[in-house]
């Protein structure tokens, strides 16, 4: 007995086994809740820029090396798109898109990387806080004006020439590409219209036969099965004056499918011979070329948005982006047997633009 009491004198007495006697919970309102001290800012690290002139002097090179390398990028873009002109073979294409890109690319990326190394190395980089107080229009305004004159000071562009005009040059010429680009859409420039003319007519007209990309073999009916695909131009589209402009909007699908599957709408039915049916190529979303077919599902398939076009229902849209039907070419045979175009795509072929009817 004396040793038990000695250990529960030792252990305090938890003969009841609750932990509000025992002292194990702690409970509200038990000692003192100390309040976290505010650590404030961390000691400020200056950089390198900041105590060696040398330094400061190398990044402001720097910078203006990136905005030089955004102006090269942009005049890179000028000479592939005026100098070399109009590319007449794929080697040429090849080396134009290579320079077009390239140039727009090192155009922006040399503004980015140089504002961003500016900031890094040669701005102001100390944290501050500020407290939140009441806004008042005029005090308002008097403290932006001031931020802005704050901010003008600490990124030094009044007091380096050197970073100022190169950032000048670049962003000045960075924009004029896609200016050139969107003017250039109307190489005639001959009328408001010119453009629209051109997107809404093409190579086929009435009797001009249909022949295989790329060997320009002519297509007999009888030559296409039920399942097949033919990738087809028009006849003489080798003697085009523009070949590339003008394949890239006659180029068409040929199938063949059994005509009871086929949903004709009123007014198109001599559109197709005997079940043999020809769509555009050009899908409707952004003008990526549609080269998929699904056989056992009668589905052409954009491989770009993934755009997907039912055969037997005028290749209506069933799935994707694209906001319209394929463009159908009427077709028929001639005396030989041969598939010609009854005449040219009744629609514009690919993309929406603001003058389409």
């Amino acid at each position: 007995m004396n040793l038990e009491k000695r250990m529960r004198d030792n252990m305090g007495d938890h003969s009841h086994g609750s932990p509000d006697d025992s002292g194990t919970v702690a409970k509200a309102g038990q000692g003192s809740l100390e309040k976290f001290q505010d650590p404030g800012l961390p000691p400020h690290r200056k950089r390198l820029a900041d105590t060696d002139p040398r330094a400061e002097k190398r990044a402001e090179r720097q910078v203006a090396l990136l905005f030089i390398i955004s102006i090269i990028g942009t005049l890179s873009f000028f000479i592939a798109y005026f100098v070399l002109g109009r590319p007449e073979n794929i080697s040429q294409i090849r080396l134009q898109n290579s320079m077009l890109g390239l140039g727009t690319t090192f155009a922006m990326l040399g503004i980015g990387v140089g504002i961003v190394h500016w900031a890094k190395t040669l701005m102001p980089d100390h944290e501050i806080s500020e407290l939140r107080h009441e806004i008042r229009p005029e005090a308002d305004r008097q403290e932006a004006e001031e931020i802005i004159n704050t901010v003008l000071e600490e990124t030094g562009i009044k007091r380096r020439p050197l970073i100022r005009n190169t950032l000048i040059g670049a962003i000045a010429l960075a924009p004029i590409p896609a200016i050139f680009m969107f003017r250039d859409l109307d190489r005639t420039g001959k009328n408001a219209n010119a453009m629209v003319d051109q997107l809404r007519h093409t190579m086929w007209d009435t009797g001009v036969k249909l022949v295989r990309d790329p060997s320009g073999t002519p297509i007999k009916a009888a030559d296409v099965q039920i399942g097949s695909v033919f990738h087809v131009i028009p006849d003489g589209l080798d003697k085009a004056e523009d070949v590339l402009n003008e394949k890239a909007k006659a180029v068409v699908l040929l199938m063949r499918l059994d005509p009871n599957k086929l949903k004709v709408s009123p007014g198109r039915e001599d559109w197709n011979y005997d079940g043999i049916v020809a769509y555009s190529k050009i899908c409707t979303h952004v003008g990526c070329p549609v080269a998929l077919y699904e056989q056992q599902t009668h589905h052409l398939l954009c491989p770009c948005h993934q755009s997907t076009f039912d055969l037997t229902q005028e290749c209506k849209v069933i799935f994707g982006p694209a906001g319209r039907p394929l463009a159908q070419l009427p077709i028929t045979v001639d005396s030989e047997g041969f598939l010609v175009a009854r005449s040219d795509f009744h629609e514009p072929v690919g993309p929406s633009y603001w003058e389409r009817g």
